[in-house]
């Protein structure tokens, strides 16, 4: 287990904004910053982090709580994991409570750690092979060098080579231990029914590591060098419970950083192309990694820009896979841009050719809309054939469906109209018709059972009691320790106010997690420690951490009034009479339920004690004082 001291020292070093800002694009709002959910689909952020109080929520998907808690989410580590995780990269050495792990503890670890395990050990095993045998520098190595790479490139894309011996790591791996089943279920290995032994998936090929956003080994692809074997060029891990390909950008971990800082992704083909870029600085750049662009990748660069310039190869194929990613881009309120290199160019050999200001200027200078871009490669073929002109604006008027912004479709509209000489009302009647069919494509069919007419639908309604006691745990959470009624001879502080009123009323809670934590304050003040929110941010619970930051972290910021002279006062300095008023409000409340129970009973023909009506009368009294005292309006 990881001291108590290292969870600490993690806590205290880690920065909130740097990690999530590695995985979603963080912008100022006031205080805090905000981006878009990586976990939910949205247009308008609702992701908010706050630097002063170390936190985020995601107001989409209601998850939220610390560094620690997000990497859990988005990586899938348990809480040990994303500690660990942390600790290198804040260079924290880690101290452990506990002698090494019992041999019982290591067979516990689950297969989904040993899959991230195994590639790291097929990752160092194909570098070291790259670098330390004759066989790697002779055949892999020099290829890279050939094609233009220094070593220091090679080692930031962490590239290797698999040796031509058949079994030379599944060898490897067999001698430290792995399971046969393992290393075949990882795609690492090959075991035919009809001989013995395995064989290296990657055998005799220059091996490409594709990483997640955090750096951890997913899989490998590939590239045979010789070319009189008659096999795929490329080759790519199989899908494993870690690797899916199409939820998988190669180059993501390496250019996150740089495509927020740059907003704006460059997208490419190859993984060479990828690597090349980054040699020559260009570094906001990802490749698809061996399949077609897929939503789910989108998505990926989403969280960290909406501006994508495609640049795909200048050839019949290239075009055809611009125009496809093209229309799922716009799909995903992307704004998208594209370049084709000149004849004989792709983004790897443009980057060799050329000097790197010259390639940035070059990208920023010739990259079209794609608007431009569809309406100069289709005029190409069109010629002037006014048939295949009218499917050219076909085309064109596809893609600006997809769009899911009509304001932005009436941009687009206008400049194609512009472009192509096209009466606007013309693109309009050819929009709406395309928006048509694709809402006829998505209806139910015949066969699909119908939506029913639900009677007597019940609205929930908003229960003020609970709202009451969020309010009263969020001022416990936030100011806990704060003292109230400052140089009088009953000081106390917020927790210990609200805990006499919730003891004193013998209230009973209608939030579960509440309870945790009033039970957690209360074991605090048996130790006199006053435990508030950062406590609790610190716990091993996911459910808990999100419950705190959501009382913790405000997601609206006000606007700068001081510079009209206009001043507020702030929560923090208003903590005792906000203290006052939430307990005595829920003191009312409280009360209105206990009368509506009694009087509830007695509706449902119940028999009631005269001591209950003495109850419900001395209850009346205490609910007129509170309204006095509240300044109702009677």
């Amino acid at each position: 287990m990881i001291s108590k001291t290292t969870i600490d020292k993690i806590f205290s070093a880690v920065r909130v904004e740097e990690i999530i800002g590695e995985y979603v694009q963080l912008k100022r709002a006031g205080s805090n910053m905000k981006g878009l959910s990586p976990f939910a689909d949205e247009k308008t952020p609702s992701f908010v982090v706050s630097p002063s109080k170390q936190i985020w929520k995601d107001f989409s998907s209601g998850k939220g709580g610390t560094a620690v808690s997000f990497l859990m989410e988005i990586e899938g580590y348990s809480y040990p994991e994303a500690l660990r995780h942390l600790a290198k990269k804040y260079g924290i050495e880690i101290e452990e409570d506990n002698h090494e792990l019992s041999p019982e503890q290591q067979d516990a670890r689950n297969f989904r750690d040993l899959l991230y395990k195994i590639h790291e050990i097929a990752n160092d095993f194909f570098r070291q092979q790259l670098f330390d045998t004759e066989e790697g520098r002779a055949i892999g190595l020099s290829y890279f060098h050939e094609r233009g790479l220094n070593d220091a490139t090679i080692k930031k894309f962490q590239l290797g080579y698999s040796p031509e011996q058949r079994d030379a790591f599944t060898s490897h791996a067999l001698e430290k231990s792995y399971e046969e089943e393992l290393l075949e279920k990882a795609g690492l290995s090959i075991f035919p029914e009809n001989r013995a032994g395995g064989v290296d998936r990657f055998r005799e090929r220059i091996i490409f590591p594709i990483l997640s956003f955090s750096g951890r080994v997913l899989g490998f692809g590939a590239r045979i060098l010789k070319s009189n074997v008659k096999t795929a060029k490329y080759l790519n891990s199989p899908e494993t419970e870690i690797y899916h390909k199409s939820n998988v950008l190669y180059g993501i971990s390496q250019s996150k950083q740089a495509i927020s800082r740059e907003d704006q992704c460059l997208l490419v083909e190859g993984y060479m192309d990828v690597v090349a870029l980054h040699q020559a600085g260009i570094e906001n750049v990802v490749a698809s990694s061996g399949t077609a662009l897929t939503v789910e990748q989108i998505k990926l660069i989403r969280r960290l820009t909406p501006n994508v310039t495609i640049l795909f190869d200048n050839d019949a194929a290239g075009i055809k896979a611009t125009f496809r990613s093209i229309d799922l881009l716009l799909a995903e309120s992307m704004n998208v841009r594209v370049l084709l290199f000149p004849d004989g160019h792709d983004p790897d050999s443009f980057a060799k050719a050329h000097p790197q200001e010259f390639v940035k200027n070059y990208i920023a200078e010739n990259a079209k809309d794609f608007i431009r871009f569809k309406a100069e490669v289709l005029q190409k073929e069109a010629g002037e054939d006014p048939i295949r002109r009218s499917e050219m604006i076909r085309d064109i008027m596809r893609s600006i469906a997809q769009v899911p912004n009509p304001l932005q479709q009436e941009v687009f509209v206008q400049q194609v109209a512009a472009l192509l000489k096209v009466s606007e009302q013309n693109l309009f009647n050819e929009l709406y018709a395309q928006s048509a069919t694709a809402q006829q494509q998505t209806k139910p069919s015949p066969q699909q059972p119908k939506l029913e007419k639900v009677e007597n639908l019940a609205i929930d309604t908003v229960n003020p009691l609970l709202v009451l006691e969020e309010k009263l745990v969020e001022l416990m959470l936030k100011y806990g320790d704060t003292n109230l009624r400052k140089g009088a001879e009953t000081e106390t502080s917020v927790i210990q106010e609200i805990l006499n009123h919730l003891d004193e009323d013998e209230c009973e809670l209608l939030n579960p997690l509440n309870e945790k934590i009033i039970a957690e304050i209360k074991a605090g003040l048996e130790n006199e420690e006053l435990r508030s929110g950062n406590f609790f941010l610190t716990l091993m619970d996911e459910e808990l951490n999100g419950h705190v930051a959501n009382a913790l972290i405000e997601p609206y910021s006000t606007s700068d009034w001081a510079k009209h002279n206009i001043y507020f006062s702030k929560e923090e300095e208003l903590v005792e009479s906000i203290v006052r008023d939430v307990i005595l409000r829920h003191k009312r409340e409280y009360v209105v339920k206990l009368i509506r129970d009694v009087q509830e009973r007695m509706k449902n023909g119940e028999e009631v004690q005269p001591a209950e009506y003495e109850m419900i009368r001395n209850l009346l009294l205490l609910k007129n004082n509170i309204d006095q005292e509240l300044f109702r309006i009677l």
